[in-house]
């Protein structure tokens, strides 16, 4: 036995601590997550039993949780309504998409460059600027549209599709979680041996640096992704042939309760997105929200 194992060794085995929970512990904790995810899910069971009930249960009160007799009148009546709008679904679903996917794609490449920065780079008054992008994440999207209307209105972009995509890519919280899991999960060591290697600032970023915080970006990216989804600008989009699809489907629930199994469907039909993206990017935010914390 050497020094070090006698040194570390217990005298006897009553020394050693039990850390794990008891049986009766890990039935509650198991039973807490069970209600807490069954209390998630009852929204979204909600919204797909409601858009398949006819038009006699929507009308009941109290209304029921659970469909009786399920019909797809509601699936089969939503194309009907939105081809008596004046531009193509196609248009809106288009818009959707695009302004998702270039908003999302922008919001974590800038989101990761000014991460980069403040992780690695020795800039004077870091520091100060990185408190400043933690303070941004006081204010709320109510707050800034006063303000974000003068700028769009002097820079002339009001009724333009950067109007979805200019307010999306400086978000803070993006910069402040990339910041946090480099900070964990990228050694200073490794960007050193890249500089002596002779590769470029960007080049370390887009080989080493991306690919080891792939899953900081898929974490933003289901993020970033679901908010510009559901999307509706207020006041500054007035073509036609500029909205989303949540904006023209949220002029459904207007319609009382006759409209409000379409209401549904199309609240149904928003979700599909989303819940894709989570399954693809679910693996990578469990990893980084366990170690975006961790510090070497």
């Amino acid at each position: 036995m050497t020094k070090i194992q006698r040194i570390f060794k217990p005298h006897n085995k009553s020394q050693y601590k039990r850390y794990t929970r008891s049986t009766g512990g890990n039935a509650l904790f198991f039973i807490f997550l069970f209600l807490a995810g069954a209390f998630s899910v009852v929204p979204l069971i909600y919204c797909i039993s409601t858009s398949f009930k006819p038009i006699d249960e929507l009308l009941l009160f109290p209304p029921e949780f659970f469909v009786k007799r399920p019909t797809i009148e509601n699936y089969l009546a939503l194309p009907t309504l939105l081809n008596n709008l004046g531009v193509p679904l196609a248009r809106y679903f288009f818009n959707s998409v695009f302004v998702a996917v270039a908003s999302t794609a922008l919001h974590i490449i800038a989101a990761a460059m000014a991460a980069y920065v403040f992780s690695k780079g020795k800039i004077h008054g870091g520091t100060v600027l990185f408190l400043i992008v933690q303070f941004a994440l006081l204010y709320n999207g109510y707050t800034l549209a006063i303000p974000q209307y003068f700028i769009f209105s002097k820079i002339g972009i009001i009724d333009t599709y950067l109007v979805y995509i200019l307010p999306a890519i400086p978000s803070s919280m993006g910069c402040f979680l990339m910041k946090q899991y480099m900070d964990s999960g990228v050694p200073d060591a490794l960007i050193e041996a890249a500089c002596i290697d002779g590769a470029s600032i960007f080049r370390t970023f887009w080989t080493i640096v991306m690919p080891i915080v792939k899953p900081a970006w898929m974490t933003l990216l289901l993020f970033s992704f679901k908010d510009m989804w559901s999307i509706i600008p207020s006041g500054t989009i007035f073509s036609e042939q500029l909205k989303t699809l949540p904006q023209v489907l949220s002029t459904l629930s207007a319609g009382g309760i006759a409209r409000s199994g379409s209401a549904m469907v199309a609240t149904v039909l928003l979700m599909i997105p989303p819940i894709i993206v989570f399954v693809i990017s679910q693996k990578n935010v469990i990893e980084t929200m366990g170690s975006s914390g961790i510090k070497e």
